[in-house]
C-alpha cells in the first residue's frame, strides 16, 4: 500500500498528525482528559455504590472487593490483548499502514470475543470453590459474595467486548467518544443503584446483586454503543469475525502480550494471596481494606486517563519514527502524572478521617481504614511512576521490564515482605499495610529508570509497514 492510498483511510488517519507533531503536554492533555473524567465518573459510581452498600448493611460494602482479585484474574488475557492491539494498530496508523491496523482489529476483536465468554462460563461454574479454598471469604459474606460473582460473570464477558471497541478508538486517537459513553452508562449506573441494592420505590430489595446488575447493564450499553459509534464514524475500520490470523502476526501479538498477560496472572494470584492474608484479621480489617481502596481511587483518577494518552502518543510516535518525541513524551507524563496524584494525595489526606465515616460508624473499622490510609496515601505518587512505565510498554511494545518490575514489587514485597511483617514479626495489619506501601515506592523509583535508561524506543512494526507501502 502506497502513501497515497492513505486517503482512502480519512477516519482511522483523522487524528495521526496531531498526535506525532502536536505540543506534548497538551496532546497529553486533550488525548487524557475525556478518560480521565470518566475515570472520576467510575470513582464517583463506586463511592456511591460502596456507600448505599454500607447503607445495606455494614460489611456489605466489602463484597466488590472479595471479587476483584477473581475478577482480575479473569480479565487478564484481555489487559494483554487489548495492550498489544494498542501497540499494534496505533502504530500501524502511526505508520500510515492503514489497511494492516484494519486487518488487525477484526482478529483482536475475533480472538476476544470468544475468550470473554469462555471466563464468563468459568467463573459461574468455579465460584464456589474460589471464594471457599483459595480466598477464604470470612462467613458473614460469603453468601453474599456467591451471589454477587455470579452476576459478576457476564460483566466480564461483556468488559471484554467493550475493551477492545475502546482499545480500537483510543489507538486512532480517538479518547472523546470511549470516554463519554462509558460516563454515561455509569451513570445510569449510579442513578439505579439505590433502586436495586435498597428496594425503593417499586424495586425489589436486592442488595449486592441489585449493585452486580446495574454493572451488566452499563456495560451492555457501553458496548453496543461503541460498536455503532465504530460502524458509522470510521467505515475504513472494519471490524468482523474473522479466521484470517496467521503465524508472524500472531508471534508478534505474543511477544506483546506475554510479559503482561504473565503480569496479570501473577498479579491476580499476588491479590488473592494478599486478600486471604486481611481476610485471616477477620470481617473487620477486610471491611477496612475495602473503604480504604474506595477512597484511594480518588486519587487514583489521574492514572487511568492520563497513563493511556501516554500509550498511544507513543505508539503512534514510535510508528512515524519519531523516537526522541517518543521519548520525550514518556518524561513529561512521569511529570505530569506524579504531580497529579501527588496534588490529590495532599487534598484527601487531612479529610481521610471524614471520607472514612461517609461509610461506617464502627469505630473498629474507622481506626483501622485510617491506619490503611495513613501508609498508602502518601505512596500513591510513586505507583503513579508505575503505571507510566506500564502504558511505554504498552505503546512500545516492550513490556516485560515493567512485566518484571510489577512482579517484583507485588510478589516480593506485599506478599513476600508483608507476610514478613504481618505475621513472623507480628505487625499484624499494620504490618500488610506498610508493605503494600513499601511496594508502591520501590515500583516507582524502578519505573522511572527503566524509563530513562531502558532500550524501548524504537518501533515494532516498521519494517512490516514498510513492507505493505512499498
Amino acid at each position: 500500500m502506497s502513501d497515497g492510498d492513505s486517503s482512502d483511510f480519512s477516519s482511522i488517519a483523522r487524528y495521526r498528525d496531531k498526535i506525532v507533531s502536536g505540543p506534548i503536554f497538551s496532546m497529553l492533555l486533550r488525548l487524557g482528559a475525556p478518560p480521565l473524567l470518566n475515570q472520576l465518573i467510575i470513582v464517583a459510581y463506586n463511592t456511591a455504590d460502596a456507600y448505599w452498600l454500607s447503607q445495606y448493611s455494614d460489611v456489605a460494602v466489602a463484597v466488590p472487593r472479595q471479587t476483584w482479585p477473581i475478577i482480575m484474574l479473569f480479565q487478564a488475557l484481555a489487559m494483554a490483548l487489548t495492550a498489544a492491539c494498542l501497540s499494534i494498530v496505533s502504530q500501524y496508523v502511526g505508520g500510515k499502514a492503514y489497511r494492516e491496523a484494519s486487518r488487525s482489529a477484526s482478529r483482536f476483536f475475533t480472538i476476544l470475543f470468544f475468550a470473554g465468554g469462555m471466563f464468563c462460563v468459568a467463573l459461574m461454574v468455579l465460584r464456589g470453590v474460589i471464594f471457599t479454598f483459595i480466598i477464604s471469604t470470612p462467613p458473614e459474606i460469603f453468601g453474599d459474595v456467591l451471589r454477587y460473582s455470579g452476576v459478576i460473570a457476564f460483566d466480564i464477558f461483556l468488559n471484554y467486548i467493550s475493551m477492545t471497541f475502546t482499545t480500537l478508538l483510543q489507538s486512532l486517537g480517538d479518547t472523546r467518544r470511549p470516554a463519554l459513553v462509558n460516563a454515561v452508562a455509569v451513570s445510569l449506573n449510579m442513578l439505579l443503584d439505590p433502586f436495586l441494592v435498597l428496594g425503593i420505590g417499586p424495586f425489589p430489595r436486592l442488595g449486592v446483586v441489585g449493585a452486580a446488575l446495574t454493572d451488566v447493564m452499563g456495560k451492555i450499553i457501553s458496548a453496543l454503543t461503541l460498536a455503532y459509534i465504530i460502524k458509522r464514524d470510521y467505515p475504513d475500520l472494519r471490524i468482523t469475525f474473522t479466521k484470517d490470523i496467521d503465524f508472524k502476526w500472531a508471534a508478534l501479538v505474543v511477544r506483546i502480550s506475554l510479559p503482561i498477560f504473565i503480569l496479570g496472572l501473577t498479579n491476580s494470584f499476588a491479590f488473592l494471596i494478599q486478600l486471604r492474608i486481611v481476610n485471616s484479621f477477620g470481617v473487620v480489617v477486610a471491611t477496612s481494606y475495602a473503604i480504604g481502596f474506595v477512597i484511594m481511587d480518588i486519587v487514583d483518577a489521574a492514572l487511568f486517563g492520563l497513563s493511556g494518552a501516554t500509550a498511544i502518543m507513543i505508539g503512534q510516535n514510535l510508528g512515524a519514527g519519531n523516537i526522541r518525541r517518543a521519548k520525550e513524551i514518556a518524561y513529561k507524563s512521569c511529570l505530569l502524572v506524579f504531580s497529579l496524584v501527588a496534588a490529590g494525595a495532599t487534598i484527601i489526606y487531612p479529610i481521610r478521617a471524614s471520607l472514612i465515616e461517609v461509610f461506617t460508624e464502627s469505630q473498629p473499622i474507622i481506626i483501622e481504614t485510617n491506619l490503611f490510609l495513613q501508609n498508602l496515601l502518601p505512596t500513591l505518587p510513586f505507583f503513579g511512576l508505575t503505571m507510566v512505565a506500564m502504558s511505554t510498554g504498552r505503546g512500545s511494545g516492550y513490556t516485560l521490564i515493567p512485566t518484571l518490575i510489577g512482579i517484583f514489587r507485588l510478589w516480593g514485597i506485599r506478599i513476600g515482605l508483608g507476610y514478613l511483617l504481618a505475621f513472623i514479626l507480628g505487625m499484624g495489619s499494620f504490618g500488610a499495610w506498610l508493605a503494600i506501601a513499601l511496594s508502591n515506592v520501590v515500583g516507582g523509583i524502578a519505573s522511572i529508570f527503566w524509563i530513562k535508561y531502558g532500550n524501548w524506543a524504537k518501533p515494532i512494526v516498521r519494517r512490516e509497514a514498510s513492507e505493505r507501502r512499498s
